[in-house]
């Protein structure tokens, strides 16, 4: 069967022409009408304000903190300003929260590793005690 190219099909409608006034989307909306989600770029554009925003209030903290202490450490002794000195400890105190951090995700994967990697022929002793006993297999 031969249609003509120059004939529309009937069989699809026209698109509309404007949207309802009930269905209007807001700019807050995604072009399916629910919330949109932001980029990547948005992301990190927001984190890197948020970042120069919190160094503005170091700086500030650090500079309002001047005067001289007197610190002792496992047999190193100094003066530094207060602002520094509290500083520093701020940031040992982030990296330990990090090493512990990553040492139990670490120990999470290996376990999630060895589930997965776990011979699919062979229950775990649980089962076979349940069978043992006369537990009707579910």
């Amino acid at each position: 069967m031969q249609t003509n190219p120059l004939t529309p099909r009937t069989s699809i409608p026209p698109p509309p022409a404007r949207q309802p006034a009930t269905g209007e989307r807001t700019p807050s909306e995604g072009p399916e009408g629910g919330p949109r989600h932001p980029t990547r770029a948005a992301l990190v554009w927001m984190a890197t304000v948020a970042v120069l925003v919190l160094l503005g209030l170091l700086i500030v903290f650090i500079l309002q903190n001047q005067e001289q202490v007197h610190v002792q450490y496992f047999g190193l002794v100094g003066s530094v300003p207060l602002g520094i000195a509290l500083s520093i400890a701020a940031v040992i105190g982030g990296l330990l929260v990090a090493v512990t951090g990553t040492i139990r995700i670490a120990q999470l994967r290996t376990a999630g590793t060895r589930l997965r990697h776990r011979s699919p022929t062979r229950p775990p002793k649980i089962r076979h005690q349940l069978f043992r006993h006369g537990h009707p297999a579910r």
